[in-house]
């Protein structure tokens, strides 16, 4: 339910946009910060299954700390400001917490480079079914178990989805299996600095993170911009929570044929394939007849099968850029590298978030009792225009992406052989 807590401040909640950027992008930046923190430590912690131990004890506090960001309080002023504020940074701390051993997890599954993109795979048409049941389900849902509507069924909703993520996060932790070859001896203790070091001297990881950090930007701007420009550009919010909807539904489609696509022509291919993709959809946006609601919500689907592929590109080419940077520097660190991933993706949300505020405000959407768009094509250049950019900046800097086996030789991952590692 984080696509919607923007959202959910401003129309629930009745802050103006501006605001709940703010809040927004500075909860961001702090849940980047504590990502690193977490993966620096976890590296660090000289235990066996020190991931997966980590992972299990943030379960219980992120359901709790989810329904806390999601509860309607009466308060006003300053008061609902730092309350909103307080509760998305204890909600994205605990994200951290578990996020960070979970995707480290995932990248020791297995040695086998096919194994990896069928998890990233799994994980992402997993993710998808979870975010089409939330696009679809939050308000109905919210609505049956409230008998309410407003912030009460937003609060229904983030209850019932709380329950059930916790189960499940608890049955994954006590079924993982660690793949690695070193999965049953505790980890030597690097220094801090060398950790940080073998991270940042990794060419491979310095290319992915700034093509990722670019198409963050990107999609957020996208993602963010839906139920406003449906609701205030068009005058169907309904139509907006659909679209959504469909965008989720078409990423289960999309991910098994960016794993066929990749099998057959590589991963750097597909970036490049979803980055054309996206920057010819967001050209169509500003220049075609976006003012029927049919044609904006084709223009999100295509849209959404090219984010797809540049996310499945990048969850692929992580745990090979790691390998990468253990071959030639002797240092494996996998916590640290997602947590600084994590970083990234935050910050570039953050901006992402605050540049979307500032276009609405700026378009009209000042608050929610003035909801007045003044010029409807004002608002489309100003959601896609900045969106292009990043996604062609994004295909230029994954060029330079150096490790062999990214491009042709990656055609059938299955085939790859093991990597193989030194004891830490």
């Amino acid at each position: 339910m984080m696509l919607y807590l923007l959202f959910y401040y401003t129309e629930a909640l009745h802050l103006p946009i501006t605001t709940a950027a703010w809040l927004y992008a500075i909860a961001s930046v702090w849940d980047g910060v504590i990502s690193l923190a977490i993966g620096l430590w976890v590296d660090r912690v000289p235990v066996v299954g020190r991931h997966c131990r980590t992972f299990m004890i943030g379960t219980i506090p992120l359901g709790l700390s989810f329904v806390l960001a999601y509860m309607p309080v009466p308060l006003t002023g300053n008061g609902i400001l730092w309350w909103v504020l307080g509760t998305h940074i204890a909600l994205r701390s605990f994200y951290a917490l578990v996020n960070i051993p979970y995707l480290a997890m995932s990248a020791r599954i297995s040695t086998n480079e096919g194994d990896r993109a069928l998890v990233a795979g799994v994980r992402m048409l997993s993710g998808t079914l979870a975010a089409m049941t939330v696009a679809l389900g939050t308000v109905p849902l919210g609505q049956w178990l409230t008998g309410e509507q407003g912030a009460a069924a937003y609060s229904g909703a983030a209850v019932l989805f709380a329950i059930v993520a916790t189960v499940l996060l608890i049955f994954v932790g006590l079924n993982y299996r660690d793949g690695m070859e070193d999965a049953h001896k505790a980890p030597a203790t690097l220094p801090l600095l060398v950790t940080i070091m073998a991270v940042l001297r990794n060419r491979a990881f310095l290319v992915l993170a700034g093509a990722m950090s670019a198409m963050i930007v990107a999609v957020t701007m996208v993602d963010k911009s839906v139920l406003y420009y449906f609701k205030y550009a068009l005058g169907d919010e309904q139509a907006g929570h659909l679209a959504l909807g469909l965008m989720m539904a078409v990423s289960g489609l999309a991910i098994p044929l960016c794993l066929l696509f990749t099998r057959r022509f590589g991963a750097r291919r597909l970036w490049f394939a979803a980055a054309a993709l996206g920057a010819v959809n967001l050209l169509l946006f500003v220049f075609g007849d976006m003012s029927i609601v049919a044609s904006a919500q084709i223009f999100l689907v295509v849209m959404q099968v090219a984010i797809v592929g540049q996310s499945f590109v990048l969850w692929a080419l992580l745990p090979r850029t790691i390998d990468h940077g253990e071959r030639n520097l002797g240092v494996r660190a996998d916590a640290a590298t997602y947590g600084l991933v994590a970083l990234l993706q935050r910050l570039g949300i953050g901006m992402g978030t605050l540049m979307l505020g500032y276009i609405l405000g700026h378009e009209g959407l000042k608050n929610s009792f003035a909801h007045t768009i003044a010029s409807e094509t004002g608002l489309r250049l100003g959601i896609a225009l900045v969106p292009l950019f990043f996604f062609l900046l994004a295909g230029l800097i994954m060029l330079a992406y150096p490790v062999r086996g990214a491009g042709r030789d990656d055609r059938h991952p299955a085939d790859a052989p093991a990597v193989s590692r030194p004891e830490a």
